[in-house]
């Protein structure tokens, strides 16, 4: 594998400032294209488009790399659980099922299981409907450092680090 950093659920690739970085793998369950009425903000052609063309498409919670693959994840998961079928909100940033604590679990375990040893995982979460505490407590790992964002400071940026695995006791 040559890239080094790996985005599960890249969407549209919104964070990204080089949306076609050949250092990054750019996967998601998804790949569509909406196109959605939007006069808003002087938009003259009255329609908005999101085009999600993830390089692979996989799901974030079982994931086709080796342990230790990237050095570098950025994971940026649904974070609605309530969204109407045609939102634009859950088009862009996709929606979370009914079992979205064990989806979540499953994807913070699988992200540090392709994470080298030392390697950096970046989180972003928006609290909006589902409180950051709530989703700190689907892992086992601590941040290191963070930042919050966004309007009313509910987007959150989160950096963690894996650990070397514990030596077993013979």
């Amino acid at each position: 594998m040559t890239a080094a950093v790996l985005d599960p659920c890249c969407g549209s690739r919104m964070m990204w400032f080089d949306r076609q970085d050949p250092r990054a793998v750019f996967a998601d369950r998804r790949s569509e294209t909406i196109t959605v009425t939007d006069n808003s903000k002087g938009n003259a052609s009255g329609q908005r488009v999101l085009r999600i063309e993830p390089d692979f498409l996989m799901d974030f919670r079982d994931m086709p790399y080796p342990d230790g693959a990237f050095k570098l994840v950025a994971f940026d998961p649904p974070h609605l659980v309530q969204a109407g079928p045609r939102s634009w909100l859950a088009a862009k940033y996709g929606k979370l099922g009914q079992d979205w604590r064990d989806d979540l679990r499953r994807g913070f375990a699988e992200c540090f299981r392709v994470l080298e040893v030392g390697g950096t995982l970046v989180f972003k979460w928006n609290e909006g409907q589902v409180k950051l505490s709530e989703v700190l407590a689907l892992t086992p790992e601590k941040p290191l450092f963070g930042q919050h964002t966004g309007r009313g400071l509910k987007t959150h940026w989160l950096v963690f680090m894996k650990p070397a695995q514990a030596k077993k006791e013979d």
